[in-house]
């Protein structure tokens, strides 16, 4: 290996893409990697949450530069400009974190909704937001991968993906096409491109966010739901996830420190996948 092990997680001179990158956990991300000196690009829908991120980071520790575009990873061409913009101001991209998705109260089941009710809309929303929502910006920003044979992408797959969770079936599969998805994608760029372009995945565990908050936690009292407690009795660590939690392994995957790591989905869950419950 040719690294200098004391500056692994140095990414000065890097230019990282995140979509989704203005939301709980991709947010927390993108500071990190600012502050380890890497160029900055904020891809999300929502454009002034995006540019409001930005302007905090800036005012915050970091070498690089960040940048706020405001893009819907549904729409290629909204994709492709964004591309374009970055290449255009520094010239390659050298990682993309594939943050956005998310799941929706009418695409879970309730006592009020089952699954026979459950709107087709709805079901589409969740797995064109998290999976197509995924292979869209790779194929874009992985094209220009393989032109310089050598880049990192990491997809977000969901615990879900190991095993299905009750109630939220769109959100379940649609995270476990991300893990499938992730493993295709890198044997097909190793072998077709360069074995110096790496796909892997991160599953996080049970992180409270907008999405599951209201499956999780009281809306008015903030207290555990039943559904909330079964999980922490279930998490040998007995906490839901925090975003920091997700930076150690972040850097890893995203840094030459894993260089022989390709095609891999690594679970971030306080050890919930570990547990048989007895």
């Amino acid at each position: 290996m040719n690294f200098d092990y004391f500056k692994v997680f140095d990414f000065t001179g890097k230019t990282i893409v995140i979509t989704g990158g203005a939301g709980v956990l991709c947010s927390q991300m993108a500071r990190s990697l600012f502050a380890c000196g890497a160029d900055v690009i904020i891809l999300d829908f929502n454009g002034d949450a995006a540019e409001e991120l930005a302007d905090q980071m800036r005012t915050g520790h970091g070498n690089g530069k960040v940048r706020a575009i405001q893009c819907d990873v549904l729409d290629l061409q909204s994709v492709q400009g964004a591309v374009e913009r970055v290449l255009a101001e520094f010239g390659k991209i050298d990682a993309l974190i594939n943050g956005a998705g998310g799941n929706k109260p009418e695409a879970t089941t309730s006592e009020l909704r089952s699954f026979f009710d459950l709107p087709i809309d709805a079901i589409q929303w969740v797995f064109d937001l998290n999976l197509i929502g995924t292979i869209i910006p790779s194929q874009i920003i992985a094209k220009q991968m393989a032109e310089k044979r050598a880049g990192v992408i990491l997809n977000i797959s969901s615990m879900n993906a190991f095993r299905p969770l009750t109630r939220i079936p769109a959100y379940s599969s649609a995270k476990a096409g991300i893990s499938n998805f992730t493993q295709w994608l890198a044997v097909h760029l190793a072998q077709e491109y360069s074995p110096l372009i790496r796909v892997n995945a991160i599953a996080p565990g049970f992180f409270l966010t907008e999405q599951n908050r209201f499956l999780l936690t009281d809306e008015g009292t903030g207290a555990l739901t039943d559904r909330g407690k079964k999980i922490i009795d279930h998490t040998p660590m007995r906490r839901f996830g925090l975003p920091e939690d997700l930076i150690g392994t972040t850097l890893w995957l995203l840094s030459p420190a894993s260089e022989f790591v390709t095609g891999v989905v690594i679970p971030i869950d306080g050890g919930f996948s570990a547990f048989s419950g007895v």
